[in-house]
């Protein structure tokens, strides 16, 4: 996961979205997704929200399908590190399950210049330890991302970043290099996370692994019985709304079958990331609701090496022209989904004029199946007979059956597909260590956007970058990424993404498969829980109390 700099990351495989642009969930949907199908009787409504709690709870319990390895903030950038720790620790601004940007620790974010933020925060913010947040320890949080033998995931986002300073006892001031317009969006996810300055350097190398968090949030760490669960606790001295449930426990049920019936027998309440599997099930049994929200979510193929077959444009168009995408979205997301040609989603574009979004979108991967011009670039590249590795997991059907979906495009085109079957548990491991990736050509990935901008993604591409596991480099393409970063007009940092949205399609850098909403299910007795990907960054779990 390091690139070529030391401590220059890009945050990270799957991610989600948030703009200055102002969008709800609902006109997101209806302006750029159009509602997915889920099957030819089944429309698949995408729900703003779920209703709101009636009353408290005790306690209710969440099924995740992996144990985070850790809860340092560092290292908070797939779904269950994410799914808990957005309850426990919270950052200067915040997203909201309406996919907006609002304030967070931080009460107001000034921009009296193009390369100063300047955030003022509130008072009388209790960390878990009782302390009060202060200045310093957002700049102590802030500066343990830039150390490079830290390692953080979120490091990329501190590439222009030339100081953070304590300006007032709640004031802190961020001095850019060049500005940077994706630095202030990016405050709302785990790169703008408070821990106590404190805490945090008396844990030392145990911190995130155990003990407190030293945070914020509406609930704090409690007991985390490894290879099993992690039970939050409601935290009474919280600065804003009280949590609805006094405890919360995350069950670790790696297998998709036996999450299933944990949610169908009430052993579990709710979960996000519902194996697609389970839909029909999970829609017909009577023990709850299911229900889709925006996922800012596009399912792909994660090109890791161009040493091999892959290095070949033909080849990678040939794959791609060869690969069944309708079948895949009716089995692999069982309907709840739609086909695309774009590595992007069109939400992500929901902010950008109409002439933006229209070139964005002329010059897309082709999604229809041919296989005699597949067959055709193959011979021409003199790839028949190559072997190509492709990694697969039980962790859903969204893996594992997109990568046997690769396997049958490539026996039906000449190339020899095999696939290569790595643990759920060990599946973050591909986007953290090279190591495990060694042998791979591609891996299937469920890539969310962190913010609601096209670069999220298309920065990807760029040299060096903490995603860009093949090793693409070119100079037009980085110079171009490097003029998107610094736009702040949306319209013309559009124009300049649509560019890069299109050399990104010419190349096949990763293969696009499709677009996927969130799923969420809730048993009768609990509700409140937002239906969007806002769950990864968001308090979610101070929102969900009792359904009657």
């Amino acid at each position: 996961m390091t690139p070529t700099a030391p401590a220059r990351r890009t945050p990270t495989r799957r991610r989600l979205a948030l703009t200055t642009a102002l969008l709800s969930a609902v006109a997101l949907v209806a302006a750029c997704s159009g509602p997915p199908r889920g099957g030819a009787d089944q429309p698949v409504q995408l729900s703003a929200d779920t209703p709101p709690a009636k009353g408290e709870l005790d306690s209710f319990t969440w099924a995740t399908y992996a144990e985070p390895p850790t809860l340092d903030y560092l290292q908070a950038f797939d779904y269950p590190q994410n799914t808990v720790l957005a309850n426990v620790c919270e950052s200067l601004m915040r997203w909201t399950p309406q996919l907006t940007l609002a304030p967070g620790l931080a009460e107001k974010a000034t921009n009296p210049d193009p390369t100063t933020w300047v955030y003022d925060l509130r008072a009388g913010v209790h960390f878990h330890d009782g302390t009060v947040m202060t200045a310093d320890d957002v700049v102590y949080s802030l500066g343990r991302q830039t150390n490079p033998d830290n390692a953080s995931a979120w490091a990329q986002v501190f590439q222009n970043v030339d100081s953070v300073s304590r300006t007032g006892p709640l004031q802190v001031t961020v001095k850019l290099k060049r500005p940077d317009s994706q630095f202030p969006q990016y405050m709302a996810t785990p790169a703008g996370v408070v821990a106590a300055k404190a805490g945090v350097e008396a844990a030392g190398k145990d911190y995130g692994t155990g003990g407190s968090l030293d945070c914020t949030g509406p609930f704090e760490l409690g007991t985390w019985a490894k290879g099993q669960s992690i039970e939050l606790r409601r935290f009474d001295g919280y600065w804003g709304t009280r949590a609805k449930s006094a405890k919360v426990v995350f069950s670790f049920l790696t297998d998709p079958s036996a999450r299933t019936n944990a949610l169908l027998t009430g052993d579990v309440d709710g979960g996000y990331l519902i194996p697609t599997e389970s839909y029909g099930r999970l829609r017909g049994s009577g023990a709850g609701t299911l229900y889709f929200g925006e996922g800012l979510s596009t399912v792909n193929l994660n090109v890791t090496d161009m040493r091999g077959p892959l290095g070949d444009l033909r080849v990678r168009q040939a794959l791609s022209l060869a690969l069944d995408r309708s079948g895949f979205v009716r089995t692999g997301l069982a309907g709840a989904g739609t086909v695309t040609g774009s590595l992007t989603t069109r939400a992500a574009w929901a902010g950008a004029p109409d002439d933006v979004r229209q070139t964005a979108f002329a010059h897309l991967t082709p999604t229809a199946q041919d296989i005699d011009r597949a067959r055709g670039l193959v011979r021409e590249a003199g790839a028949e007979g190559r072997t190509l590795t492709v990694a697969t997991s039980t962790i859903g059907q969204d893996v594992s059956l997109l990568a046997t979906a690769v396997q049958a495009a490539g026996a039906r085109i000449g190339l020899d597909v095999r696939l290569k079957t790595i643990a759920p548990n060990a599946f973050t491991a591909l986007f953290t260590d090279p190591k495990a990736r060694e042998g791979l050509d591609l891996f299937p990935e469920t890539y969310y956007d962190s913010v609601t901008d096209p670069l999220d993604l298309l920065a990807n591409f760029r040299t060096g970058a903490y995603q860009n596991f093949a090793g693409y480099s070119d100079q037009g393409y980085d110079d171009l990424v490097d003029r998107a970063t610094a736009e702040y007009d949306p319209a013309r940092r559009g124009a300049i993404e649509a560019e890069l949205q299109r050399t990104a399609s010419e190349q096949l850098l990763w293969i696009p498969v499709a677009e996927w909403p969130t799923a969420v299910f809730l048993n009768k007795r609990i509700t409140g829980a937002p239906t969007t990907i806002a769950y990864l960054y968001y308090p979610w779990a101070a929102d969900v109390g009792a359904a009657r």
